[in-house]
């Protein structure tokens, strides 16, 4: 080899390292294919086992003219959540939405209400009879809860003790991050929504004269999600990281670019899980307003985010 080819060769090999080094790059080498999902998190990454979610669910319908089919059942494939979207694009089944009775291949961990604390609870029990290895796609986002519980504490705790022990919490979310990544498992995770832009944090604004109550939640999250981010390990061939945050905060500035007709309300009558297609509020639609409830996505809102999953599970050098 002539000493030019020798080095055009090394430079090849030191910008490649460097695109895994920063988890950039413009795709994978060698396509990724996982053959096992687990999903860690709290209920918006939860499919019940007859087939509802926190969220909007349907029913299944017509393939001619959308109508509901008599007598009512539900679907659990319509309206997926974003852990859903991903065992879909990768032709992994979940025991809770497996008609065909196939081979499970997609594990549900999350749980109602968990808060960081619970993540780790719910990666012990994976990891008591199990492991993760390179064609593990694992999913994890939680924090949501977290902060509604320290921010309901708020004046009894300041803002800065309530950042103070946030920042303890996403550190631990972090830390479960990288355990399962130094395990070799390949992780998307996801920041937190603002939750001063949720119906809940609208509600609070109106209900509360003490402060701005939104821009107090906008602060608690972005604290939450910038402790997370900063612990995670940098390594893209490990660890996609999804920034919900930013992008339901470009939703709710500019929802045309979205065809959103309402950012700011919650679309359900009737409480999660229980809300269906047929239980919203009046002129409400599970496809052009963001909200299901107080705090959880409609389906366009989680289908956003199974976007976003994807992209990153399909573009990061896994």
């Amino acid at each position: 080899m002539n000493a030019a080819r020798w080095r055009l060769g090394l430079l090849a090999t030191s910008l490649t390292a460097l695109l895994v080094a920063c988890g950039g790059g413009g795709g994978q080498v060698e396509p990724f294919k996982p053959t096992r999902l687990l999903s860690f998190g709290d209920e918006s990454s939860l499919v019940l086992p007859d087939g509802r979610r926190y969220g909007i669910s349907d029913f299944k319908r017509n393939a001619t003219d959308g109508t509901i089919i008599a007598p009512a059942t539900l679907d659990c494939a319509a309206s997926p959540v974003w852990t859903q979207t991903l065992a879909n694009n990768f032709g992994l089944v979940m025991a809770a939405c497996n008609p065909e009775a196939k081979t499970v291949t997609a594990f549900q961990y999350a749980t109602l209400g968990a808060k960081v604390a619970d993540i780790k609870t719910q990666v012990d029990q994976h990891l008591a009879s199990g492991t993760v290895g390179p064609k593990d796609l694992i999913t994890i986002m939680a924090g949501s809860n977290d902060v509604v519980e320290l921010y309901q504490q708020y004046p009894a705790l300041t803002e800065a003790q309530i950042k103070d022990q946030l920042t303890v919490r996403a550190r631990a979310l972090a830390a479960q991050v990288n355990r399962l990544a130094n395990a070799n498992g390949r992780i998307v995770v996801s920041t937190i929504a603002d939750l001063g832009l949720t119906p809940y944090g609208l509600a609070q604004k109106a209900a509360n004269t003490d402060t701005d109550r939104a821009a107090l939640l906008t602060r608690l999250t972005e604290t939450f999600n910038t402790a997370m981010r900063l612990d995670l390990l940098n390594d893209g061939r490990l660890i996609g990281l999804v920034l919900l945050d930013e992008s339901i905060s470009q939703v709710v500035r500019f929802p045309s670019l979205q065809s959103l007709a309402n950012v700011t309300a919650a679309a359900c009558a009737t409480p999660l899980p229980n809300c269906t297609t047929s239980t919203l509020v009046a002129d409400a639609n599970a496809n052009t307003w963001l909200w299901a409830d107080a705090q959880r996505l409609s389906p366009r809102g989680q289908a956003l985010l199974g976007q976003l999953a994807l992209t990153r599970a399909v573009n990061n050098p896994f």
